[in-house]
């Protein structure tokens, strides 16, 4: 007996997902690498972080070292690039300011993935919509995009993996819109690992059980499941049974600690070399807690050297150095972060890692007075904050570091390795595609 049509849920999420986002971003400025197998690399060109549907055929896997994979590379003529974040960053702030003009409610999710809430638009075809919303990212910014719409975000997220791997859907797949017979159908053929919160961790203990396919989960009784595993489990069913229970957050959530960090191109044994790298990795992190308007009251610092180097005795260490007055401004935040970097240096060392936690952090408005803080004191924090904006507009404009402190270094022989890092094409004037 044909099963009848499920009522039509009130809400429509969409989750918005850019295909294979770092390789895709290198193929809007060489459309010569279309179509042939590319790989984006992680820090100092280690692992492959991004592949194109080439390189998935071939059977490489996320996180794989690229040193394993040159040979292959030869075979296949696979081409490697190393991460250009600068670039990515900036295609994707451009992408979400598109999608936010779909929809008034915007969850921005990763820098490649965005929830739009369309309930609002209920006579408005959503599959047709989603198209609209393909084809404007992809004549506007060059990005091919996949769009899943489903009555709450655990669906819509789900939607969304039936459109990336389907071509019959055509990159837009709307479970909505589904007759349950066609729903059971295509759950029936969904591992349950592919289920967001499921993952890789939990889908052998499913199996194990006999859950085995989104159906099977979406069937389950939730309560013995929860008391088993954990209340997000219990979650994760009641949303692909169409219960809202992770809501749309419009606004970044604000960080509760702001970390900084890099492995070096080549390891450091002197103290300047990690003094600079420390103070460009407080800059960066002190850009973004000005950028989320927090301050904060503790600086932790760490250093460490290789754990994988047989030839030379292993040394971690890290401080957190509190400070007198919660601050967002650069040069305070890079004294106590050097002051708690000499107090844990050890001669004799080849550094491989150094990086930066900022915590305690407070929204600016409700930064605490000291008790013997004088107006003066006031007005001069004003005034650095002041100096602080406009060092952060100067590098938006000009390119990152045009304006930093001295102790930043200006050789940097230790920086991370970027063997074949693609041109700033958007964050860099001097790099700019001419026509």
């Amino acid at each position: 007996m044909e099963m009848l049509n499920p009522p039509i849920p009130n809400r429509a999420i969409a989750l918005i997902d850019v295909n294979n986002f770092y390789v895709s971003c290198e193929r809007v400025f060489n459309p010569k690498l279309e179509g042939k197998p590319v790989v984006v690399l992680s820090n100092n060109d280690g692992c492959a972080v991004a592949r194109s549907n080439e390189v998935k055929a071939l059977g490489i896997k996320m996180g794989q070292p690229w040193f394993q994979l040159k040979d292959l590379a030869r075979k296949h003529g696979i081409i490697a690039y190393s991460s250009n974040y600068a670039l990515y960053a900036d295609m994707s702030n451009r992408v979400m300011s598109i999608l936010g003009m779909f929809s008034p409610e915007q969850e921005i999710y990763s820098i490649d993935e965005c929830f739009l809430d369309l309930s609002g638009f209920k006579r408005l075809n959503h599959t047709d919509y989603g198209q609209q919303i393909r084809q404007r990212i992809k004549q506007w910014i060059g990005l091919p995009v996949c769009v899943g719409i489903g009555s709450t975000k655990t669906l819509a997220k789900l939607a969304n993996h039936l459109a990336k791997k389907n071509p019959e859907f055509n990159g837009v797949c709307d479970l909505n819109s589904f007759s349950l017979k066609r729903q059971t159908d295509w759950f029936q053929r969904i591992d349950v690992g592919e289920i967001w919160g499921i993952g890789r961790r939990l889908a052998p203990k499913l199996h194990e059980i006999g859950i085995k396919t989104a159906w099977d989960l979406k069937t389950a009784s939730p309560s013995p499941l929860r008391a088993r595993f954990s209340v997000v489990m219990e979650k994760i069913i009641r949303e692909i049974n169409g219960t809202a229970c992770i809501e749309l957050e419009e606004l970044h959530p604000t960080r509760k600690q702001i970390l900084s960090s890099r492995s070096f191109g080549v390891p450091v044994a002197d103290l300047p070399g990690l003094e600079e790298s420390v103070s460009l990795y407080i800059n960066r992190a002190a850009e973004k807690l000005r950028r989320q308007q927090s301050i904060a009251g503790v600086v932790y610092v760490y250093i460490r050297t290789s754990p994988f180097n047989p030839r030379q005795r292993y040394y971690a260490n890290g401080i957190a150095v509190p400070l007198s007055m919660q601050t967002d401004n650069t040069v305070p935040l890079t004294k106590a972060a050097l002051w708690g970097l000499r107090r844990i240096y050890r001669r004799g060392y080849q550094y491989q890692k150094a990086g930066v936690i900022l915590s305690e952090l407070t929204p600016q408005q409700y930064r605490q007075l000291n008790l013997f803080e004088s107006t003066s004191t006031t007005e001069v924090d004003k005034k650095s904050t002041k100096m602080m904006n406009i060092i952060d507009q100067i590098n938006a404009r000009m390119g990152r570091g045009t304006i930093r402190l001295a102790s930043e270094g200006f050789k940097q022989p230790w920086k991370m390795k970027q063997g074949n890092k693609s041109p700033g094409y958007t964050t860099k004037w001097e790099e700019l595609v001419c026509v």
